[in-house]
């Protein structure tokens, strides 16, 4: 079926081939006539008649060439994915003839079809399903009503100023940060801020600032510059959004299942979109700087290296041909059809989707990043991952960089906790040493990025527990990955106690009875081995370890290899922070116990400060033995950790959030994650009172100044352990 289908394809080209022929037949004699003192047409009419039909004619000439010698040699393992793939990633801009639309038409509903008929497992079905997914962007983003006037302004030289980009972006004004929306034009960046409606009238933009293309550079910062003061949002602030904002999600699916009027919906949506701004509005705190000729600088937020690398590469790009002249006049009207022009309409975060729209994942990825090829010279490489987590991208992982080569070999595995995650990003960079001779954009890293490119989290491709190879291509690199997803109802079990030796999996009082110590081997080595070298460490115990080392290490403390120091010292320190978060995870029953579990929650709950304090000491000092000690152990630990944290980024709260629900997460009996694993886990499971609950209660001790001792106060404690 799939043959006859692309049968019929080449017969749609074949057609569409012939008409473009026809029309590029008159086009030579017409140019030659145009020269001479009698032209049938003047240049620029014949340039508006063929408009960029030459370049359509090679597009599907070349893809033409290419399906028709693989349909005549057809097999069913045939592949022509990648024809159609570098087809559509060649889609006409808005400037391109209504003809070369309509041909998008045509090619999206044959595209269908095809898909329709190609097995999941064929090596096709991706490819096609990137070709679709491109085709359904390009198609939803043409709004019919829109005019040409509308789409385009015209510019004095008879040009078209075309908008190419446009987002919303964070500004820092005096010290305070500013929602706008950002669109770059084909000859000028413009800064703009959506006015407030009243009384019912349209939206209108209102201009903050704009730079001519011609006029703009990225700052340079000097080492002895000092970087903008960037206003700080308390991590628990950001949190407590993410669980409002959640909560009225859950508001607005239960009115519809309830079928309530839709002024009740529309009211929630309305709180959920103020949310909605107000987290993309603090949560950024990457400084990406533009420079005006004139002196002028102005500073945006980000959350990510990879935007910063996209506004550069597309801005660096239009200034090698642009050309600028704006009056007040134009600019007024430029400004005005903003509204018309932007393609980006909604706060863009993960929840802020349609119904039938994929909430995202919920559990870990394990990612394999095996290698690169591409690359034009040798470097010193290493790559770094990202993933959206409540529309900003957060850096999880980065593999270690590999020396003087063109074709690195990572092969290092990472596991990423997914929280409503829809695209996984990777940046390759060149390591910098000789940092002295680089000159810094934005107060930035020296390290240079090489390329960059990201993938779509598909749950349904996904749902397959095996392992799925795929390539990403980024600028002639291309970076060959792995990835594996399980899903939260599996990644958060407490598996019970099955083995006596080892030292995972088992219970941490037959662990220090048999090593006769008060705190475990393995939790005194990782902590001695991070604070002898990874108490600077940017993100320690946020950002994944490599899997492999991890697991080498796991093995190594079970089977009590005398030369797991040895080991330690030559391994990644993010991979020993994530061997201690492992073993904790893996005890077959949380360190604070299942039975003080509940009255922890309720304790934290108390509004009376001292009452609070009496019930959570006494609480504490109720754990068993080895169970108090070693936590206390690692709560000095975490305190000294968090005391760098103008350097390694890690505050208490950001400490807490890690390893919260790592401490106190009930065994499964006690669990409330669902037991059925086809019930979907949705976001407000992922941000549950339970969770922050497990937050709060490991914040709450390692805010406390001073803890008793348990020799010099158990016995002094008067209160019961019930609360």
């Amino acid at each position: 079926m799939r043959k006859w289908v692309l049968s019929g394809i080449l017969a749609s080209e074949e057609t569409y081939l012939s008409h473009l022929e026809a029309l590029l037949l008159p086009m030579k004699p017409l140019k030659a006539a145009a020269t001479t003192s009698q032209p049938v047409l003047t240049s620029q009419q014949i340039e508006t008649i063929f408009f960029k039909v030459p370049e359509l004619y090679e597009i599907h000439k070349e893809f033409y060439d290419g399906l028709f010698p693989r349909v005549q040699q057809w097999s069913h393992q045939q592949r022509v994915g990648d024809l159609f793939q570098k087809l559509v990633s060649q889609l006409p801009s808005p400037d391109f003839t209504s003809h070369s639309i309509s041909q998008v038409l045509v090619r999206f509903s044959l595209v269908t079809d095809l898909l329709k008929h190609t097995p999941v497992s064929h090596p096709d079905h991706p490819l096609l399903q990137d070709a679709l997914r491109i085709s359904q962007n390009f198609l939803s983003s043409i709004n019919e009503e829109i005019t040409p006037r509308r789409q385009s302004m015209t510019v004095k030289k008879g040009e078209h100023r075309q908008l190419l980009k446009d987002s919303f972006m964070v500004e820092l004004v005096e010290g305070a940060r500013k929602l706008r929306h950002v669109f770059l034009f084909t000859d000028l960046f413009l800064c703009a801020k959506l006015k407030k409606q009243i009384g019912g009238k349209s939206q209108q933009y209102d201009c903050k600032w704009y730079i001519p293309l011609t006029d703009l550079s990225f700052q340079m910062v000097d080492e002895s510059e000092a970087v903008p003061n960037i206003p700080l949002v308390p991590d628990e602030e950001l949190d407590a959004m993410k669980i409002k904002i959640s909560q009225i999600k859950n508001d607005i699916q239960r009115e519809k299942r309830a079928n309530k009027g839709s002024k009740v919906i529309e009211r929630l949506k309305k709180k959920l979109s103020e949310q909605e701004s107000l987290l993309l509005l603090m949560s950024p705190n990457m400084a990406f700087r533009v420079h005006n000729r004139n002196g002028k600088s102005y500073t945006f937020l980000i959350s990510s290296d990879y935007e910063r690398a996209e506004w550069r590469e597309n801005i660096r790009e239009q200034q090698k041909k642009c050309d600028f002249s704006l009056t007040s006049v134009e600019l007024q009207m430029l400004t005005n059809s903003c509204v018309k022009l932007q393609t980006v309409h909604n706060i863009p975060l993960t929840i802020n989707k349609e119904d039938d729209e994929s909430p995202g994942l919920y559990g870990f990825l394990n990612v394999i990043v095996h290698s690169a090829t591409g690359f034009k010279q040798s470097s010193n490489l290493y790559c770094t991952l990202e993933v959206d987590s409540f529309g900003y991208f957060v850096n999880k992982a980065k593999t270690r960089v590999y020396r003087d080569t063109t074709e690195p070999n990572w092969n290092e595995e990472f596991e990423i906790e997914l929280e409503g995650s829809q695209t996984l990003r990777i940046l390759c960079y060149e390591k910098c040493y000789n940092k002295t001779k680089l000159t810094k954009e934005d107060g930035e890293s020296t390290d240079r990025i090489m390329g960059k490119g990201q993938v779509q989290l598909d749950p349904q491709a996904l749902q397959d527990k095996d392992w799925q190879r795929t390539v990403i291509s980024m600028n002639g690199v291309e970076v060959k990955l792995s990835v594996k997803f399980t899903s939260r109802e599996f990644s958060l079990k407490r598996m019970p106690s099955r083995k006596q030796t080892g030292v995972f999996g088992v219970k941490i009082a037959i662990v220090t009875k048999r090593e006769r110590s008060k705190v475990p081997y393995i939790v005194r080595q990782c902590v001695e081995e991070i604070e002898r070298r990874g108490m600077e460490e940017v993100g320690i115990y946020r950002v994944s370890g490599v899997a492999t080392d991890i697991q080498a290490l796991k093995a190594a403390f079970d089977v009590n290899n005398k030369d797991v120091s040895v080991m330690m010292s030559e391994m990644d320190v993010n991979a020993i922070a994530g061997t201690l978060k492992l073993y904790f995870r893996e005890l077959p029953e949380p360190l604070f116990t299942d039975e003080l579990y509940p009255n922890f929650a309720e304790g934290i709950a108390l509004s009376d400060p001292v009452a609070k304090e009496s019930c959570m000491l006494n609480l504490l000092l109720s754990l068993p033995e080895p169970n108090l000690v070693t936590f206390l152990f690692l709560l000095d630990h975490l305190k000294r950790v968090a005391e760098r944290e103008s350097v390694n980024k890690m505050s208490l709260h950001n400490l807490a959030t890690v390893f919260g629900p790592t401490l106190l997460r009930p065994s499964e009996k006690d669990s409330k994650i669902p037991a059925n694993p086809t019930q979907p886990i949705t976001m407000t499971d992922s941000w549950s009172l339970e969770v922050m609950s497990q937050v709060q209660v490991l914040l709450y001790f390692l805010q406390l100044e001073t803890i008793p001792t348990p020799d010099s106060k158990r016995q002094s404690i008067l209160f019961s352990t019930e609360v």
